[in-house]
């Protein structure tokens, strides 16, 4: 028996037909942000994340025990984030409607859902909004400049 000309199941060809390179956006409209954040949280993905953020990317979360807002940049952001995919079992990151956006499309606000799983007892859900700041690179393509958390986290 001859297994030449058969093709190998466990190592199969990337298929280029199919539309799969649609989870991922080039970034050149608004909901291509939305579409990368969404797969970069479902897949776990800090290159994807980490290539949205402008180099001066901030991070702003209002901490309610101590009544005052938190920011980072970029650097802290990316460890943070790198933190949650590798301690999550799974997120699943739901994008709601559009709750204002700027004639621009520099400052989107968006409600979301995030549910995050480290494991089947200790599953988080966090409602809120993002407040985005967004600008464009040569390229044409949106990069994340600022993220207020108005979620209930």
């Amino acid at each position: 028996m001859s297994f030449s000309g058969c093709l190998n199941p466990f190592a199969p060809k990337l298929d280029t037909e199919s539309g799969a390179s649609g989870l991922i956006s080039d970034r050149k409209q608004i909901d291509g942000v939305f579409t990368n954040l969404q797969y970069a949280y479902s897949f776990k993905d800090t290159t994807i994340y980490g290539e949205m953020l402008n180099e001066d990317f901030t991070f702003t979360y209002r901490d309610y025990e101590l009544g005052v807002n938190v920011s980072w940049g970029r650097d802290e952001e990316m460890k943070v984030t790198y933190g949650l995919f590798q301690n999550s079992q799974k997120l699943d990151l739901i994008w709601n409607d559009i709750v204002a956006i700027s004639s621009d499309s520099t400052n989107v606000v968006r409600s979301f859902n995030l549910t995050i799983t480290f494991n089947p007892t200790d599953i988080i859900l966090v409602d809120g909004k993002v407040n985005l700041s967004l600008a464009k690179d040569a390229e044409a393509k949106w990069y994340l400049v600022q993220w207020i958390d108005e979620s209930n986290f």
